[in-house]
């Protein structure tokens, strides 16, 4: 039988996330009544994969603050809005981004296509497995790869195309999908989050429609609550329907002042609260802060080097050098992975235990 908890969360997640959401909130739990314009924090616990602690314990008391009927700190609905960065925040990032490993392998698709590749860059060094080495020459060498292989289809067509390899494309090193290295605490700590009126965004440096592809099944945001880096699109009433093309060509990269401004283009207030793990989130995540009442500003900071990968200051994926000192200096939640979470991704392997 369905607990009020269950009940509450079943009305804001996909069912691809009820499954997560009903461990969430242990089951026989029961919550405060709800009412539609105040929504009170969950009474159960809502973070199992979280561990007992600081971080824990900032976060509820956060959420309390914030959705506690006549309190001081009262956020409106209308106002509680909370940002998520996706690489290395709500899905793994290393030892290279998702994304490229996604470009990567459209270039071995398309081989036969172009042959011009075989000694043409990136596309070479790519054909020799060497997507380090594509990174290395810089943004210009990116931007080029994704027109190649993000370019020219339709928005439905790309979003198949995506979908259709996370079905089957596989970590180098831990042997899972792609897909299901999300993070679960942070799966559970969405969940808790729209349970109390948050709405939930991304706000990515990845490409808006590579993440719209899966962002509704894997976190249960819905696609306009996507924000991130924005191609070139076209319109085509060519053919037998008409349809919206992107040509590829990045426009607008929604990394460090991108974010803020990304954000203000699209939802058009300042967030309550912000999540991201590198310097690329630094200016969303300090915005996020300067505004008045409740606020709260997070990062990820990966530890964990038995379970997943420890870095920060000297990675060339997701960099956390002047955040980190931010975080330390202005009191910025530092969610230390080793410490603060029982559990990584959604299914164990032999490095989650």
């Amino acid at each position: 039988m369905a607990t009020p908890c269950m009940r509450v969360v079943a009305a804001t997640l996909s069912p691809a996330l009820l499954g997560v959401a009903a461990c969430a909130l242990g089951l026989g739990g029961g919550c405060s009544s709800v009412r539609a314009v105040d929504v009170p924090q969950v009474a159960c616990d809502a973070l199992p994969s979280w561990r007992e602690g600081a971080a824990k314990e900032r976060i509820v008391d956060i959420v309390a603050r914030a959705t506690a009927a006549g309190s001081p700190e009262f956020v409106p609905v209308e106002d509680r809005i909370a940002v998520f960065d996706q690489d290395g925040t709500l899905w793994a990032e290393q030892p290279f981004y998702v994304q490229l490993a996604f470009a990567v392998d459209r270039v071995k698709a398309l081989r036969d296509a172009h042959p011009e590749w075989e000694t043409e860059e990136p596309f070479a060094s790519i054909l020799r497995r060497d997507p380090r080495a594509v990174a290395a020459q810089g943004e210009a060498a990116v931007a080029k790869l994704m027109a190649a292989t993000h370019g020219g289809m339709t928005v439905d067509e790309f979003r198949a195309t995506v979908r259709a390899w996370l079905d089957d494309a596989r970590h180098p090193e831990t042997g899972l999908l792609y897909r299901d290295m999300v993070y679960q605490p942070m799966l559970e700590l969405l969940a808790y989050l729209r349970t109390n009126g948050f709405r939930t965004f991304i706000v990515s440096g990845g490409g808006t429609e590579f993440v719209r592809a899966f962002a509704a099944e894997r976190y249960g945001i819905p696609t306009e609550q996507v924000i991130g880096s924005e191609a070139k699109f076209v319109y085509d009433a060519d053919g037998p329907r008409s349809e919206v093309r992107s040509t590829g060509e990045i426009v607008f990269l929604d990394d460090r002042v991108g974010k803020p401004i990304g954000i203000m283009r699209r939802i058009g207030r300042r967030p309550t609260m912000a999540f991201g793990n590198s310097d690329g989130d630094l200016e969303m995540l300090e915005w996020t802060v300067a505004g008045d009442g409740v606020r709260l500003a997070a990062i990820v900071h990966h530890t964990d080097k038995a379970r997943e990968w420890a870095y920060d200051r000297d990675s060339k994926v997701g960099r956390l050098d002047r955040a980190l000192d931010r975080a330390g200096g202005d009191g910025w939640l530092l969610i230390d992975m080793a410490r603060d979470w029982a559990t990584i991704y959604p299914a164990a392997t032999a490095r989650d235990r």
